[in-house]
């Protein structure tokens, strides 16, 4: 099975990853079982990366596995082999690949010719594993992700295409506040919303953010939108999210964000680094995700 979008699995395959993944937290050793002992992850990145390559090679390593670091620029990929090839080849050496891409079309052609899972981590559409962290960590701070309000103020990006498919299988409610040219991506909510996703659409990041438990955001500017960067910063400088904004959601509404952080831009210090902020924890449950997950797929 690959995993190339949050629809790829069931609602009751969420639930059993993130219980899985809350299991492995609770205890980190595994009481010295070395599960995924002789498995190889290769990691092929086109993108740079610190929480998504460092967690996969330390889940690797605490489950006993190893992983190969493959910058695509020092592959053969860089002198016009294809991927389709490339991947034929990956999957007779390694147990998995986890590819960070530019574009999810990259992930798609892998998937066709990989014997071996390919995770999509990190493409222009989707960033599943990031999401799955994201309700792990939302879960242990509620109890529960049915309707839970999440306010995704910012950019319609990848990530909040993945938790718009999540909040289908989770029974989460997603606001999604937006400046006009930077919603969603038009297929993947209409996907959410056929499988039963609640989600509301508006220009109004105030209006997102009454009633919500969890306030979310992202980068203003992602990677590979970097030449459109002083126009994005002109259409989301009334989307930060800063303490009015907090101010008028839920009381005690948490807050989240993926990392990295452009700080004072789209979010402040003060709701980063304060009581509320969820944002390191997000991180760190990066880890035990993905844990779960290579187990799900490998052991």
């Amino acid at each position: 099975m690959h995993l190339l979008s949050i629809a790829d699995l069931e609602a009751k395959q969420v639930n059993a990853l993130l219980k899985r993944a809350a299991q492995l937290k609770r205890k980190p050793g595994g009481r010295g079982r070395l599960p995924l002992r002789g498995r190889t992850l290769a990691l092929l990145f086109e993108r740079p990366s610190t929480r998504t390559r460092v967690s996969f090679e330390a889940a690797m390593a605490q489950l006993g596995g190893a992983s190969i670091f493959l910058d695509s620029q020092q592959l053969q990929l860089s002198r016009g082999e294809t991927m389709a090839d490339t991947a034929r080849v990956l999957s007779r050496y390694v147990s998995a690949v986890a590819a960070r891409v530019a574009r999810h079309s990259t992930l798609e052609e892998m998937a066709a010719y990989s014997t071996a899972p390919v995770i999509n981590a990190l493409s222009d559409l989707e960033h599943p594993c990031q999401v799955l962290a994201d309700l792990l960590t939302v879960q242990e701070r509620l109890g529960r992700l049915n309707d839970v309000k999440v306010a995704w103020v910012g950019d319609g990006n990848n990530v909040c295409n993945s938790w718009l498919l999540a909040s289908a299988l989770t029974g989460v409610r997603l606001a999604v506040a937006t400046p006009k040219g930077l919603e969603p991506n038009g297929g993947v909510l209409g996907r959410a919303r056929s499988m039963g996703a609640d989600v509301e659409l508006t220009r109004n990041p105030f209006q997102a953010v009454k009633g919500a438990d969890v306030v979310y955001t992202d980068v203003w500017v992602s990677m590979g939108d970097e030449s459109a960067a002083k126009q994005r910063r002109q259409q989301l400088a009334a989307f930060q999210v800063n303490a009015d904004l907090v101010r008028a959601a839920k009381p005690g509404a948490l807050v989240m964000h993926c990392l990295p952080a452009h700080r004072g831009e789209e979010i402040t210090d003060d709701v980063m680094d304060g009581p509320q902020s969820l944002v390191f924890e997000q991180a760190e449950n990066r880890l035990h995700l993905q844990r779960a997950l290579l187990l799900w797929l490998l052991e």
